[in-house]
C-alpha cells in the first residue's frame, strides 16, 4: 500500500504562491515573445514599433499584477508577521510605481487623467 501524502497548510500555500508567481513570470515571457513575433511579422509597418512596445508593456503589467498576488498569498497566509508584511508592502509599492509608469508609457497619460476627446461621464 502507498504512503499517504501529508502536506501542511503552510506548505500548500507556499506551493500555490510559487505556482502563481511562475504564472506571472510566464505571462511576461510569453507576452514579450508574442509581441516580438508580431513585430517581426509586421515587416516595418509605421506603427509596428509602437504596437510592440505597448504589447510588451501590457505583458509586464499583467505579470506584475499576478506576481503581487503570489506575494500576497505567500506572505499573508504563510508568515504573517510585521517584518514580512512590511517587506510585502514595500514590494507592492515598488510594483505599483512600476505599473503606473508603464501605464503612462503605454497610453501617454496617467490612469486617472482623461484623454482629450474622451466623452464626459
Amino acid at each position: 500500500m502507498g504512503r499517504v501524502l501529508e502536506v501542511s497548510f503552510e506548505e500548500a500555500v507556499e506551493t500555490v504562491g510559487q505556482v502563481v508567481e511562475a504564472v506571472g513570470v510566464a505571462a511576461i515571457v510569453v507576452g514579450i515573445a508574442l509581441a516580438l513575433a508580431r513585430f517581426a511579422a509586421a515587416h516595418g509597418h509605421t506603427t509596428s514599433y509602437t504596437d510592440c512596445r505597448r504589447s510588451i508593456g501590457r505583458s509586464i503589467l499583467l505579470g506584475l499584477e499576478i506576481l503581487v498576488a503570489g506575494d500576497i498569498i505567500r506572505t499573508v497566509a504563510v508568515s504573517p508577521n510585521f517584518r514580512s508584511i512590511g517587506v510585502l508592502a514595500l514590494i507592492v509599492v515598488i510594483r505599483t510605481f512600476l505599473s503606473f509608469t508603464l501605464e503612462l508609457e503605454i497610453n501617454g497619460h496617467w490612469p486617472w487623467q482623461r484623454r482629450t476627446g474622451d466623452e464626459q461621464a
